[in-house]
């Protein structure tokens, strides 16, 4: 560019006072539940329809969507990015920026006009109140005449004033600007798919159209509506689009966004702000000081701890791996090993509980079990991911004849401020796990219940509570809820920032830091828009109904013996692994997660898997995808900085990081792994209120056959991990290896007596390979593997 080339703008100052604004008025939205709020604030103004929070949906969505597509339309301007492509492209873009704002407004508007609770239109004309008083006066009529008592309300009216035939017209524009515009900030993967699925859903309606529902394969035709047929009938369709609580654009994401997830992605972006992270790092270097494999362990650890509360890969990657990965190449680490144990550490951040990314309250939310659930559900699978890791990174340390620092370093030691700044980062943790893991039963019936002022009796030993206090009330209203504690947690994050010295010294920190989280949300929702799409074409179409019917019929029809059902189950979770990595290339873990479940969670539901089951080894994979070359984004990410090819990176990553591709098979086979009774239920046998549990299950975990489980499933990956390295005290013959990977795989089989002999053959294996005398040609060798990924 010459020197006399326009100078690309910044974005725009709106933007930042905007972005705040969104975060202030979603965390006003989530207030939990505070014991004389409410009655306090309408009696100090003495307006007793005034809420400062729970605002009204029909009235909150539109507005909130609206801020944020301008939000998103500032911060992701087109128009911006190709300034410098000359004035055409420049013009474009600068249309394109508008457009996305016009049509947010104009969804908006038009939700207002059409959502019966509201009925915009008919408001402004009086329709609305006319209709209403004819309604309620035909009520009470009914009432006088059948002696029932006078009703006061009645059902909302459907709009007369609304968009007609436009509303089609008005959706199909405003859903494929929003889809253009996430081709810029999300990538074309996922409009690829939202577009083919929009795209089959269209043909589907026109062959109904033009042929006929008749005599026609059911996966080519959509019924719109009865004869004659009339592409009139989509109206109906397209209004559910718009106003569907359920799948719709301002439907169940919306709400799962606010009122669950939102102060979670706060609490991230809060967590960035503080010097928490960089005492972390230093605390997870003096931990594991003593281990060979030291500087490996320590990014384990605290891509572990810092993933849990920021959820993404990438950015895990970015914020522990700059300091993480240079102290390994130092150690003399290869730079591929490096990079790839912290990209499958930090993807591993989003399946480490407390706080698992958005697509685990997304889990909660399509299973319907509760958050405080999933916690306990991701427990154990965790605990086997870091294992390994930790095991990869110990057989990796003895290969290259690694060995203890020992010693404290002066970067390990902490003061008085990292033990306030580590204050930071695990008491908004600790916050959340005390109250998503407190029963609403047990708040004023535990030892101190009395001491703070709860009034209860004991009816055959049984405590009932007669009142709480207000403190306990309190408690009681966000116990067990996942938004409630999320809150809080950010409550209490934002006073103890003030214990970090720079924040004191510049508290617009906070506000970057909120105004990083408004962006963050803002640009996030843009997915779900692409993500709704996807939803409610799949839904309308019922493609995900009859795949499901359609593949239970074809594994069935193949008779592979008595045990089959095992043998169906395994072909079905294969598939559904390779469908989940494949649509997880290149696109974020929740809409991966989202399309894979709608198309093959009923699959594995048909097949004798519970529904949560199912949808946990989805989730699973969904995640996996960051590591999963040839769009490995956290490898990627974690190439960046050590210089090293990316490809490589990624396959290391995925041998480092290779259980999270096993152990969803593990607790698949054997559910008791995950701990909560909904990995039990037959969704096939559930009927109504009357629960079935899966055949050999009655709903409760047993703890001597769990630790046998454990046991098996950490002999497993230790052989699998030493395997993968090709070293255990010594270098691995390919025999060895073999043998190891088959024992890893019979040792998590069903079948009792495989799993047995398993376990016999691979303590034996192991104690030959650790009774032995070493070989002192392996010292040598171990020279010549120093430099050896």
């Amino acid at each position: 560019m010459s020197d006399n080339a326009p100078t690309p703008p910044k974005a725009s100052a709106f933007l930042y006072p905007l972005s705040v604004v969104i975060v202030l008025l979603g965390l006003m939205n989530a207030v939990p539940s505070i014991p004389g709020l409410d009655a306090s604030i309408r009696s100090v103004t003495g307006l007793d329809w005034l809420t400062i929070r729970l605002f009204p949906t029909e009235w909150f969505y539109p507005i909130f969507f609206s801020l944020m597509m301008i939000c998103v339309a500032l911060r992701h301007s087109i128009g911006r990015a190709w300034y410098d492509q000359g004035p055409l492209w420049r013009n474009i873009g600068r249309a394109l920026d508008w457009a996305l704002v016009i049509a947010a407004l104009t969804i908006s508007l038009t939700y207002l006009v059409e959502i019966e609770s509201i009925c915009l239109v008919d408001q402004i004309t009086g329709e609305r109140q006319r209709l209403i008083g004819q309604a309620l006066e035909i009520e009470r009529e009914l009432a006088t005449l059948y002696g029932l008592p006078e009703p006061k309300t009645v059902d909302d009216p459907k709009c007369i004033g609304n968009t007609g035939g436009w509303l089609v017209l008005i959706i199909g524009v405003a859903v494929a600007i929003f889809l253009a515009y996430n081709v810029k900030v999300w990538g074309f993967p996922l409009v690829a798919v939202a577009m083919l699925v929009s795209l089959y859903t269209l043909a589907t309606i026109l062959v109904w159209y033009f042929h006929g529902p008749d005599d026609i394969n059911k996966y080519l035709v959509t019924i719109l509506g009865g004869e004659p047929r009339s592409l009139a009938d989509g109206r109906a369709t397209m209004h559910d689009i718009l106003v569907n609580n359920a799948s719709g654009i301002l439907g169940r994401f919306l709400d799962i966004m606010l009122n669950t997830v939102f102060p979670y992605l706060v609490l991230g972006c809060l967590f960035g702000a503080s010097a928490g992270g960089h005492s972390m790092i230093k605390l997870a270097f003096r931990w594991t000081r003593k281990l060979r494999a030291g500087p490996a362990h320590a990014a384990i650890v605290s891509s572990a701890l810092f993933g849990t509360i920021s959820g993404g890969p990438i950015v895990n990657v970015l914020s522990t791996g700059v300091l993480t990965i240079p102290m390994m190449i130092k150690r003399g680490f290869s730079k591929v090993f490096a990079g790839g144990v912290e990209a499958a550490a930090s993807s591993g951040g989003s399946i480490m509980p407390p706080v698992m990314g958005v697509a685990a309250f997304i889990l909660a939310s399509l299973t319907v079990v509760p958050y405080s659930e999933v916690i306990v559900a991701a427990i154990l699978p965790a605990f086997a991911f870091f294992l390994c890791l930790f095991l990869s990174a110990v057989f990796q340390a003895r290969k290259q004849n690694i060995q203890a620092i020992g010693d404290l370093t002066d970067d390990m030691l902490l003061d008085r401020q990292d033990f306030l700044n580590l204050l930071m980062i695990f008491g908004p943790i600790l916050l959340i796990l005390a109250l998503l893991v407190t029963s609403k039963e047990t708040v004023g019936c535990g030892f101190a219940g009395g001491l703070f002022g709860a009034e209860r009796v004991f009816v055959d030993g049984q405590c009932e509570v007669v009142s709480l206090s207000w403190y306990q009330q309190l408690v009681w209203n966000s116990a067990g809820d996942a938004g409630s504690a999320g809150w809080w947690a950010v409550i209490l994050l934002l006073g103890l920032l003030f214990v970090d010295p720079k924040v004191r010294q510049k508290p617009r920190k906070i506000l970057d830091a909120l105004s990083d989280a408004g962006r963050l949300i803002s640009t996030l929702y843009l997915m779900f828009l692409a993500v709704s799409v996807i939803d409610f074409c799949l839904q309308f179409t019922g493609l995900p109904t009859y795949i499901s019917l359609d593949v239970l019929g074809w594994l069935r029809s193949m008779e592979l013996g008595q045990g089959g059902s095992v043998w169906f189950q395994l072909i079905a979770l294969l598939v559904t692994m390779l469908i989940a990595i494949l649509l997880g290339m290149g696109m974020p873990a929740v809409p991966a997660y989202i399309n894979v479940a709608l198309l093959m969670g009923p699959v594995l539901a048909g097949l004798g898997i519970s529904t949560f089951t199912a949808h946990m080894f989805i989730f699973y994979f969904a995640v996996a995808s960051a590591i999963t070359p040839p769009v490995a984004v956290a490898a990627f990410a974690a190439a960046s900085i050590t210089k090293a090819e990316p490809m490589a990176t990624g396959f290391s990553a995925v041998k480092s990081g290779v259980v999270m591709f096993a152990i969803p098979f593990v607790f698949a086979l054997h559910p008791e792994i995950l701990l909560i009774e909904a990995a039990f239920i037959d969704p096939t046998g559930t009927q109504g209120s009357e629960v079935q549990y899966l055949q050999g299950y009655d709903g409760k975990v047993y703890f001597l056959p769990l630790m046998y489980l454990l046991l098996k499933v950490v002999l497993a990956l230790f052989l699998l991990a030493s395997a993968l390295a090709r070293f255990d005290t010594e270098k691995l013959k390919r025999g060895n290896i073999v043998l190891r990977l088959v024992l890893a795989g019979a040792l998590i089989s069903t079948a009792q007596w495989i799993s047995l002999v398993a376990l016999i053959v691979a303590i034996g294996l192991l104690a030959v390979t650790y009774l032995k005398k070493p070989n002192p040609t392996h010292a040598d060798e171990r020279d010549l593997l120093n430099e050896a990924g």
